[in-house]
């Protein structure tokens, strides 16, 4: 017999406030909980009133829902000139009565004096800034100042008397606080009254600033557990999800051609799967440059858009020596087809570097990408931490089906001395080595696939020769051998 007492719980939904913040709400799996509080905690300079400002100001043009912005330590004036840099009219918002700001100073000395801090003052001017606009959302910053000096008992009953008070509002609020020594929070209680708890974190290593992001707590709904990097510029917050996308995957039977046609014939005879992933790989000077701008060449002949992402040499440099090779790659940057990204590996994470490449993606839609070479990336964190980001990245453009193109240096000796460079090599779909080999005083250069999934492919070991005709496969003669 059938049970019909089940519980329709399971079809609904746990409702949410779109941030609309770049990747956290990938990660929060929709937004922040609509209608209840937030805690938002992190240390010195990591963002906490960008963030919020940002939900604030994304709250009220996009979505079309009011807020309102309560300061306990910055003046409104301060506070509007130092939201300026991200391109924030913050006066226009508030005379179209989408945003309200007020500064309440708290007065130490009166606590001090009474030895009492009573609320309720507070919650009258809330509510007089909520009714004022028919506010939405709230930010209030910070949680620190509002309820300097109190007993840890009483903090914890006032506190939880706030977010009660909000959730009878209805508005989606996020209070900002100082992240603490031994606790989340400086007392260590608030965290537990809190619905929602995110954490930011701006630390420094090896000289370079990374900003991170971690959900420590969300009540009634599943949400990222790791911690999630993210970047602050004149767009705001941008944070990077490493949450896999593969399955949302199409695997395309497309072909596109490599730009070398002996390599085509190689290739099945037809090129590469499109959205798929090419490693070139092998030591330096061996050419794996001059194939990848073959590739992003043909790519813009075909009058699709390429982006050239280079770690190495920059982008001057190369369309200086891809001249030698025959390939001309001045024509396809005036006609906007062919565009670089050049940044030092060193300056930043790879993350960061990931974050900026995908705002790019989302600016020009390129058909493919080239990353020269990914092994500069490399040089800072685990391999693990590489790998991670390296896949999520693949991924990412495979659900975007651009075909990617990395060059790497790379090769079987490297791998039998260091196996953690086999990650590299095993996560891509074609795999192309180019080799030197040195006999009687004269370097050869050898190409050969390596692997190629899904499809037919050559095991012909190939001599690799550049010059200012082009890029040339030929057959090795066995008098070479």
């Amino acid at each position: 017999m059938q049970n019909n007492n089940q519980s329709d719980t399971t079809h609904l939904t746990f409702p949410k406030s779109i941030t609309g913040i770049q990747g956290l709400d990938v990660i929060t799996n929709g937004g922040l909980p609509k209608n209840r509080p937030t805690l938002l905690l992190g240390n010195t300079g990591c963002g906490k009133t960008i963030m919020g400002m940002q939900f604030l100001v994304n709250g009220a043009v996009i979505f079309d829902e009011p807020g309102v912005f309560i300061s306990f330590e910055e003046k409104t004036d301060e506070l509007i000139t130092n939201v300026s840099s991200l391109g924030y009219d913050l006066n226009k918002h508030i005379a179209d009565n989408k945003l309200y700001l007020e500064y309440i100073k708290i007065s130490q000395e009166e606590i001090q004096q009474t030895g009492r801090y009573d609320i309720e003052g507070l919650f009258v001017r809330l509510e007089q800034a909520i009714n004022k606009i028919n506010a939405k959302r709230l930010v209030l910053d910070s949680l620190d100042t509002l309820f300097y000096g109190f007993d840890p008992k009483v903090l914890r009953l006032e506190f939880k008397r706030l977010l009660s008070w909000l959730k009878e509002k209805e508005v989606t609020a996020i209070i900002t606080g100082e992240i603490g020594n031994t606790f989340l929070t400086r007392h260590g209680v608030e965290e537990y009254v809190a619905d929602c708890v995110i954490v930011l974190d701006n630390r420094s290593v090896n000289q370079v600033t990374t900003r991170r992001l971690r959900i420590a707590k969300y009540r009634g709904s599943v949400h990222g557990n790791n911690e999630y990097p993210f970047i602050i510029d004149e767009n705001g917050i941008t944070v990077l999800p490493l949450i896999g996308v593969s399955l949302k995957q199409e695997s395309s039977s497309k072909r596109i051609s490599s730009g070398l046609d002996q390599l085509d014939i190689m290739l099945d005879k037809k090129g590469f799967f499109v959205g798929s992933s090419i490693l070139i790989s092998g030591t330096a000077g061996t050419g794996k440059t001059s194939i990848a701008a073959a590739f992003a060449y043909n790519v813009c002949n075909m009058k699709q858009s390429c982006l050239f992402c280079a770690f190495e040499e920059t982008p001057n440099q190369i369309i200086r020596n891809m001249k030698s090779a025959g390939l001309d790659l001045n024509p396809m940057i005036k006609s906007a087809l062919l565009h670089f990204y050049y940044a030092r590996p060193t300056l930043q994470n790879l993350e960061l570097h990931f974050i900026a490449i995908k705002k790019m993606i989302k600016e020009l839609k390129p058909s493919a990408i080239v990353l020269d070479p990914i092994t500069n990336l490399m040089t800072e964190g685990p391999n693990s931490d590489t790998r991670s980001m390296l896949i999520t990245f693949i991924d990412f453009l495979k659900s975007e089906q651009i075909t990617v193109m990395f060059t790497a240096a790379i090769t079987v000796g490297s791998i039998e001395r260091n196996p953690s460079d086999e990650g590299i090599s095993s996560m891509v779909d074609t795999w192309m080595l180019v080799q030197d080999i040195e006999k009687e005083a004269t370097r050869t250069q050898t190409f050969c696939i390596m692997k190629s999934r899904g499809m037919a492919h050559s095991n012909e070991v190939k001599k690799f020769i550049i010059s200012s005709n082009g890029i040339e496969l030929q057959p090795i003669l066995k008098k070479e051998n």
